[in-house]
């Protein structure tokens, strides 16, 4: 039974979304989901949801809903402007919303994505347990003035009701560098002899025809130095391959699960992260890592969201332990 709607009022670029469907590839689907895997999961996890939880990924456009239930949201992301009623609200921390009030994410700047996390989520179909869109299969799609999204439950107010502020303030680990992509040696570098190295030394610029598919990129590139013909076969998210042209192609969580380039590298997931907000026209610069730089990093990042999950734990479960008068408050 739903506990209310969440209502779109201006939808901009706007899609329900998860991580993805892990059990896609196998069936010959793309993973899909969060482009941006560690901000999708910033936002749950301030909302007390688990991490693979649907939620909005808003790209680029001005969007606005309007729930008709008291709910907590949280927004992560690249830089927004984030109203509440009118009133504007911090980013990256827990937000009370009273029903009927509107939830207005504006002014998206710096990168291309923000995500927007409800506690308790939304009530929605699934395709081989994920709820991303696919638009080969033609399952899910961009939201649309009017839609209503089924809640799961209503949250009361958290707020001091002396000041209109929430009791607390989350320390959210800090974005990576933006214009850097990490990546380690591909399989088929030696395929590109002494050029190779042109990955690491040239700088890149993001190409407008990128898409969830795959960035593109302009800029000196290496040259594949063999001749003959690569076999299709599978790759993974993050393979940068050359193919014949002039751009550079990495691949992203949209990618086909075979390909028949050569695979020159493979960007970390971290990487993938930085490459999600990347927009048209910057400029990104490789750098080369090795397995077990990446390793590390990957899991100093996971560390630093299981840090953020117990705090928020420890957050909610002291708020419940409170008094209440009208909803979760301190008078």
């Amino acid at each position: 039974m739903s506990a209310g709607f969440l209502t779109v009022v201006e939808a901009g670029s706007a899609q329900i979304t998860d991580l993805g469907r892990s059990r896609g590839p196998r069936y010959g689907v793309p993973v899909g989901g969060a482009l941006d895997q560690r901000s999708a999961r910033i936002a749950n996890i301030l909302a007390g949801n688990d991490d693979r939880a649907p939620l909005l990924e808003i790209m680029a456009l001005d969007a606005e809903f309007i729930a008709d239930s008291d709910i907590l949201i949280a927004l992560a992301g690249t830089a927004a402007t984030l109203r509440v009623g009118g009133i504007e609200r911090p980013n990256e921390q827990p937000v009370s919303v009273r029903a009927g009030e509107t939830i207005e994410v504006r002014q998206i700047t710096g990168g291309l994505r923000a995500y927007l996390a409800v506690a308790g989520s939304f009530d929605v179909p699934r395709l081989l347990g994920s709820c991303a869109p696919d638009s080969v299969l033609g399952f899910g799609g961009r939201l649309l003035a009017g839609q209503r999204i089924p809640l799961t439950r209503a949250t009361p107010p958290i707020l001091n009701t002396n000041f209109g502020a929430e009791l607390y303030r989350l320390n959210v680990p800090a974005r990576p560098d933006t214009t850097t992509v990490e990546a380690t040696d591909g399989p088929d570098i030696a395929d590109f002899a002494d050029t190779a190295r042109r990955l690491y030394e040239e700088p890149y610029v993001v190409s407008p025809t990128s898409n969830h598919i795959g960035l593109r990129m302009t800029g000196i590139l290496p040259e594949r130095r063999v001749q003959g013909e690569v076999l299709s076969r599978g790759v993974p998210v993050g393979a940068v391959e050359v193919p014949p042209g002039n751009e550079l192609l990495v691949l992203h969580r949209g990618r086909g699960v075979t390909a028949g380039y050569p695979v020159l590298a493979v960007v970390t997931t971290t990487a993938l992260d930085v490459l999600a907000q990347a927009r048209p026209g910057q400029t990104l610069r490789f750098r080369r890592v090795s397995e077990a730089q990446a390793t590390e990093r990957a899991r100093a990042e996971r560390a630093a969201l299981d840090a953020l999950r117990l705090r928020v734990r420890s957050v909610f479960t002291a708020l419940d332990a409170l008094p209440t008068s009208s909803g979760r408050t301190l008078s």
